[in-house]
């Protein structure tokens, strides 16, 4: 294991001049997962969405010394079987350099820590399917994947087709 390793971890909530490193961070999770040509948030978008008067959803960054290592996006859900409020984990990244040394479990420690203060009953989030390592990993933490769920997904263009639906 490299010296980085042996570097203290430390998770901070994302500021407004983390901006431009969120981008970078939701670029290489995009490219990762093939999708790079997907990506269409700009940093006036993030910092609207993020940081704005309402802002929709928090972001967290992992760090092993001084290095941006991970981030993570999340916001607030209901449950409506449960009435209680659920942390959905909308995006998780580390970079290939630093997995292994622990951010990752680090971050999600951060986030569980962040829902029980919430009151959530429960996190979530989806995982693609062909991403065995993340899903192992998952598996480790206790996670179950979700059985006899499909998530869909209606792009901007249909959505804007079924809004105008009379």
């Amino acid at each position: 294991m490299s010296t980085s390793a042996r570097l203290p971890l430390r998770i901070e909530e994302a500021r407004e001049k983390d901006v431009p490193l969120i981008l970078q961070f939701i670029r290489e999770l995009a490219d990762y997962e093939k999708e790079l040509v997907r990506v269409t948030a700009t940093e006036e978008i993030l910092r609207t969405t993020l940081f704005g008067p309402a802002p929709y959803a928090q972001s967290a960054i992992g760090f092993v010394g001084e290095e941006p290592a991970a981030f993570a996006i999340y916001f607030f859900s209901y449950s409506s079987f449960t009435g209680l409020p659920s942390l959905y984990l909308e995006d998780i990244f580390v970079r290939p350099t630093f997995r292994g040394f622990g951010v990752g479990k680090k971050l999600l420690a951060f986030l569980a820590r962040r829902a029980q203060e919430h009151g959530c009953g429960r996190m979530e989030w989806s995982v693609l399917n062909w991403n065995e390592p993340a899903i192992g990993f998952y598996k480790k933490l206790g996670a179950a994947p979700v059985r006899d769920w499909t998530v869909f997904h209606l792009a901007k263009e249909d959505m804007e087709d079924l809004a105008r639906f009379a």
